[in-house]
């Protein structure tokens, strides 16, 4: 038995006692109420609560901006992918892993024990779901990880790209992907978004679709997304990434979608730093943000998670998996600053980061739960997110996993 003494938990104003037995969280009580025989952790009243998800990253890109044929000139979405297209040929199984690991333990170190990847598919011999899929079994006692067959060049637009995302579901890929944007035609991107869950219904998968990560006010797949989500119930099994695009929408289209995207159940993810970094490349000013309608998603009763997407890839150069750098990006471009939003302002890649990956069993912070947490170096939420607070210590099941040693200052000022 282990006690994590003097916890401060979220929206809760005194301290508590995290009981652990084994793997489980034998009770959460007032400090000092219960008294039993126990290894002692004083926490000295910082900030615990479940661990940090990342909803949405592609672990078979990391680190690859410094291959010098993906290097990037206009720093857009549509140039990063032909570069990917030419050069990704040149990763093996085994520098994919490498990477990746280089990926995950960056993330890791930062609180993260949830995550879920896209893994490209438009390769005819599927070298980076190979690489990833070995990753996965080798992480498990460790990391829960979701792999999403994503085909990064198109159901359509790339020869055979249906066919290998559904290969990839074979193999063992979790979620279904798709980028509709990125096909042909209007009519090709909603026959991908058909196809993506036609194919999540058969095997019995997750659904997360790149979904109009564009500046361009006529990219509206997502309404296909929320239509299918809808008519199939799959629901909130479904997730729409990025729509950027529905920061051009008009109010009283934008306004009429937020009830039927409630409706439909699918999750929403924003990438905040990357959305306002590959988006509004053609405009002069005023100079588009690219982040998609958080607040009024939040408002109309929408989960909403917020990711890191890339880690120093053709796409975005920097990245360092430190997901509460998206929550400070998130509520500032999100014009979401009253007291309530920033206190809130963990949930985004806590509790609605969890919902998007359908993780509905022992992730909250409860008696009787897994025992995994991580605690911040911040008395509060507020403090956390305005001092971008540094993850200390991370337990998975009963188990430590990662342990810092709080920031010191040596000699004050005054």
């Amino acid at each position: 038995m282990k006690v994590y003494k003097n916890a401060k938990l979220r929206h809760q104003s005194d301290l508590y006692d995290i009981w652990v037995d084994n793997d489980l969280i034998y009770d959460i009580v007032p400090t000092g109420s219960l008294e039993i025989s126990a290894e002692e952790i004083d926490l000295n009243g910082n900030l615990v609560c479940e661990p940090y998800v990342e909803s949405h990253i592609h672990l078979d890109y990391v680190y690859t901006s410094d291959i010098p044929e993906m290097a990037t000139k206009s720093g857009t979405l549509f140039e990063s992918i032909e570069k990917w297209s030419d050069s990704k040929k040149v990763l093996t199984i085994q520098d994919i892993k490498e990477r990746a690991y280089k990926g995950i333990k960056a993330e890791m170190r930062n609180g993260v024990q949830y995550i879920r990847t896209h893994v490209d598919v438009t390769d005819p011999k599927l070298t980076a779901l190979k690489a990833m899929l070995e990753v996965k079994e080798e992480m498990k006692d460790k990391l829960y990880m979701q792999l999403i067959a994503f085909p990064q060049e198109g159901y359509y637009a790339y020869d055979g790209g249906a066919q290998l995302v559904e290969e990839a579901l074979k193999m063992g890929a979790d979620v279904v992907g798709g980028i509709p944007h990125y096909e042909f035609t209007k009519e090709l991107g909603e026959k991908s978004v058909k196809k993506a869950f036609e194919l999540a219904q058969r095997y019995d998968k997750l659904v997360d679709i790149h979904c109009d990560e564009t500046d361009d006010k006529e990219s509206r797949f997502v309404e296909n997304i929320a239509a299918e989500a809808y008519y199939t119930g799959l629901g909130s099994r479904a997730t729409a990434s990025h729509t950027c695009a529905m920061s051009t929408y008009n109010n009283a289209y934008a306004f009429k979608m937020m009830n039927k995207f409630r409706k439909s159940g699918i999750n929403f993810i924003s990438c905040p730093t990357e959305n306002c970094y590959l988006q509004g490349r053609y405009d002069g000013y005023p100079r588009r943000r690219g982040i998609t309608r958080i607040d009024q998603l939040v408002e109309s009763g929408c989960n909403v998670s917020f990711a890191q997407d890339s880690i120093s890839d053709p796409w975005y150069p920097l990245g360092n998996g430190n997901l509460i750098h998206q929550v400070d990006f998130g509520l500032h471009l999100g014009h979401m600053m009253t007291p309530e939003q920033i206190n809130n302002g963990l949930d985004y890649i806590t509790i609605n980061g969890a919902k998007t990956l359908s993780i509905t069993e022992g992730y909250e912070l409860k008696k009787g739960n897994r025992a995994s947490f991580i605690v911040l170096d911040a008395p509060s939420e507020s403090e956390a997110i305005r001092e971008r607070a540094s993850v200390v210590l991370s337990v998975r099941n009963g188990k430590v996993l990662m342990k810092k040693e709080p920031e010191k200052i040596l000699q004050d000022i005054f």
